[in-house]
């Protein structure tokens, strides 16, 4: 195998979502009652809904065309964004740039469990726009292009028996997950140990569902110094789908749901090892905490394995020590369009690690692609023949895509004179 030959499917981006993103998803009664992008005095453009203003911090979440020292929390304008950031179809320009031949995209402008719908005093308009998000995102995003994307969905965090209707409602739209707080108990909800979420999980194993937990919810589990940099925050961010593994794993979740399928996306797998070391042995030498059948006659490494799949975007720790972490629960992401993606040079960023690494090419099918397609039961050439999905095939189709770097500034002249970015 060569780099042009591997197959990448990312399950860990993200979108920022187009502001005119409602307007073919809600009753007619409820179009003034949709949040709403405002461009502020100052130039900034923030999401308004039920009366509360979000500022976009493109600075983190959407870095991907400018250069590294332009990086930060400031907040800024659409026009400011490479237009991969929020227009499908410069989206899967860019994807074919960079030889992905599908992506999973978490939200940004609802957060990753539905947080601007979860916080608004009216909740009855809340899940109406929280469905009508879950539309836009599997019809209209995903569906502009099938075999690109693979669907992903969110619930209403306040009220579990909607959270599982809108499960079974979301599957039969094709629907591969739901993206869902790593640690629901610091944000103020049930823990996953509750019990509380139990319909939920029933719910997502009969429609073969995937539990997604991105990082970067749970980061008030961790007391941080209060002189402490956001440095903290980002570093520490991989160590925390840890202690979610722990509550899921040492819990009764997984036990209780044998099938039960969860992402830990963006946690990164070098951890795992250690970690896989110390609840066996914990397990095997703290005997009298636990009854011998806890895990089902097996190990807790071995459970974890049997339910959750570790997703990274660079790792050349983690893949060195795939065989401990096991071959078939590691998946690769690209985190567009984030400060850590590795586009648009994703191709040799994972070609390098996984050569280093030593692996084969069994295992670098398993790695790039197989494991999450296996694991999300989605098929990855059912619209697209596996030699036209190919990195080499895809970059093929995109040799006229401009991939440089730019000042705000620039994008900003570039995007405006050509009324990109720009919503009225």
């Amino acid at each position: 195998m060569h780099m042009n030959d591997m197959v990448l499917v990312s399950i860990d981006d993200h979108m920022i979502e187009p502001p005119d993103m409602f307007k073919n998803h809600v009753p007619a009664k409820y179009l003034d009652q949709v949040p709403k992008v405002v461009r502020n005095a100052e130039g900034v453009d923030e999401w308004v809904f039920q009366g509360e203003k979000t500022r976009t911090s493109f600075g983190m979440a959407a870095t991907v065309g400018w250069p590294p020292e332009e990086w930060g929390f400031n907040p800024g304008s659409y026009t400011e964004l490479r237009p991969g950031c929020f227009d499908v179809h410069q989206r899967v320009a860019d994807m074919n740039a960079n030889g992905v031949l599908a992506q999973m995209n978490f939200p940004t402008m609802a957060g990753w469990n539905a947080r601007t719908f979860a916080e608004g005093p009216n909740k009855e308009l809340g899940l109406v726009m929280l469905r009508a998000y879950n539309d836009w995102a599997i019809d209209e995003w995903c569906g502009a292009y099938p075999g690109r994307f693979i669907p992903l969905g969110m619930v209403p965090m306040w009220d579990v028996d909607l959270a599982v209707d809108e499960i079974h409602r979301a599957a039969k739209k094709g629907c591969r997950s739901i993206s869902f707080l790593e640690t629901p108990h610091v944000q103020g909800y049930p823990s996953f140990l509750s019990g509380y979420w139990d319909p939920m999980f029933k719910a997502l194993c009969e429609e073969n569902m995937v539990l997604s937990l991105h990082i970067g919810a749970g980061f008030d589990v961790i007391k941080r110094p209060p002189e402490a940099p956001v440095d903290h925050l980002m570093v520490l961010a991989c160590q925390i789908s840890a202690i979610t593994a722990q509550d899921l794993l040492f819990g009764p979740t997984l036990r209780a749901f044998p099938d039960l399928k969860v992402a830990l996306s963006e946690g990164g797998i070098g951890w795992i090892p250690f970690y896989f070391d110390r609840i066996d042995r914990h397990f095997e030498n703290q005997a009298w905490l636990h009854d011998a059948e806890d895990f089902g006659g097996k190990l807790p490494s071995e459970v974890f394995r049997d339910h959750i799949l570790a997703c990274y975007i660079t790792d050349p720790s983690g893949l060195l020590l795939r065989d401990r972490i096991g071959i078939d629960i590691i998946a690769w992401e690209c985190d567009y369009p984030h400060t850590d993606t590795t586009w648009p040079k994703s191709p040799e960023f994972s070609w390098k690690e996984l050569q280093d690494a030593g692996c084969r090419d069994d295992e670098i099918d398993k790695i790039t692609w197989q494991n999450a397609c296996r694991f999300f039961d989605w098929d990855p050439f059912k619209h697209i023949p596996k030699d036209q999905a190919t990195v080499g095939a895809l970059r093929g189709l995109a040799k006229d895509v401009d991939v440089t770097r730019m000042p705000r500034a620039e994008w900003r002249q570039r995007n405006e004179a050509a009324g990109i970015g720009i919503f009225t």
